[in-house]
């Protein structure tokens, strides 16, 4: 009998190694998938920004700001950070005026990529780190995927939004209870 103890003991540290084994994979999987999407989010945020940024440009007739807009929005994905840092700084360098509908439409979205980038950042940390486990290195668990990169931009800097004046709710006088008939 004591012999048996030790084929269940056996038993049972096999199927918690093996169910371990199957949450590292599909962890391991899930932040994968999660770092494209968010890579796939963060470029169409890119998309938008530098759409927004040509129609600004052609309304404020700044030449260098449309040539860096459509080089943004026509880069290849090797040369995709570049145009993106080389809009930001055109972004820098002109004056924007918050009143305009334009801009702020350009000032939302520049917002939503220093979001999504940020996202992307922290899911690619956390796809890293995965892929640095002893046991997920040993496996091989990640090589079906490619390994994440980060993608390096400078933070726009954009003009803070006029301010939204809040028009107050009328006021009504309190209703007066109605009395019920007693019967």
């Amino acid at each position: 009998m004591p012999g048996m103890w030790w084929v269940v003991g056996v038993v049972v540290l096999a199927a918690v190694f093996s169910a371990y084994l199957g949450w590292t994979a599909q962890r391991v999987e899930r932040l994968h998938s999660r770092v494209q999407s968010a890579g796939r989010a963060l470029d169409a945020h890119l998309v938008r920004r530098a759409a927004a940024a040509a129609v600004v440009a052609e309304r404020t007739d700044r030449v260098e700001l449309y040539a860096a807009a459509r080089l943004a929005l026509d880069a290849e994905p090797g040369d995709r950070e570049t145009a993106e840092n080389d809009l930001t700084r055109q972004l820098r360098a002109v004056d924007l005026d918050p009143q305009d509908a334009a801009v702020r439409a350009l000032i939302n979205t520049s917002r939503r990529v220093v979001l999504a980038r940020q996202v992307h950042t922290d899911l690619v940390r956390d796809a890293l780190s995965a892929r640095r486990r002893v046991l997920v290195r040993l496996l091989r668990l990640a090589r079906r995927y490619p390994r994440p990169e980060y993608f390096d931009i400078v933070e726009p800097a954009m003009p803070d939004p006029p301010p939204v004046l809040a028009v107050p709710a009328p006021t009504t006088p309190p209703e007066t209870p109605v009395a019920s008939p007693v019967i």
